[in-house]
């Protein structure tokens, strides 16, 4: 259990990537609970209610689009919140697996404070532009806002290889033992 508390808490080491791995499973899995069990039953819904807005047969769609722009905004919250809880046990994950490549992990501090920024901006609708589609008025994400996403997804998919896909560094380095036991361990 110490282990597992550990991996969650301390950024001091290294660990392998089949033990990343197995650390973001373990994120992922209790932000799948939180989302979807947690979340609806305080009342917290990603979604609007459609259904609601649209019994009897007239849609109102001046309530839609506000209904809509409601959502996005909780929506974008939740996910605010849902971030800060996970990011130091990410951050914590991630600095020893880049330990584990002799590197002291700027980068995955730069991502996390860039993912953080796009999402506070998102929840506070900035980068938001208001589009009319046919009757109804809807929250469209800005180009530069897009663009600015697009740059963070790229960033992200770079870590991802770094993090989960690429070997560390053979024997001993500066961060502490190979966490495969060794050269020996690390040629197998």
């Amino acid at each position: 259990m110490d282990n597992i508390v550990q991996l969650y808490t301390s950024t001091e080491g290294r660990i392998s990537r089949k033990t990343w791995w197995l650390g973001i499973l373990g994120i992922v899995i209790v932000n799948i609970l939180i989302s979807f069990l947690i979340l609806p039953f305080v009342g917290v819904s990603m979604m609007p209610d459609v259904s609601a807005l649209m019994s009897g047969g007239d849609v109102d769609t001046a309530a839609l689009s506000q209904s809509i722009v409601d959502s996005m905004r909780t929506s974008a919250w939740a996910s605010l919140i849902m971030f800060a809880i996970f990011a130091y046990p990410s951050y914590a994950l991630s600095i020893k697996r880049r330990h584990d490549k002799d590197n002291n992990g700027m980068d995955i501090i730069v991502y996390l404070g860039l993912t953080a920024l796009v999402m506070l901006l998102q929840a506070l609708g900035i980068g938001m532009e208001m589009t009319t589609i046919g009757q109804m008025t809807i929250p469209m994400t800005a180009m530069w806002l897009n663009v600015l996403l697009f740059a963070l997804g790229i960033f992200g998919i770079y870590l991802l290889v770094v993090l989960g896909f690429l070997k560390g560094t053979e024997g001993p380095n500066q961060y502490g033992p190979d966490p495969l036991g060794g050269t020996a361990a690390a040629a197998a």
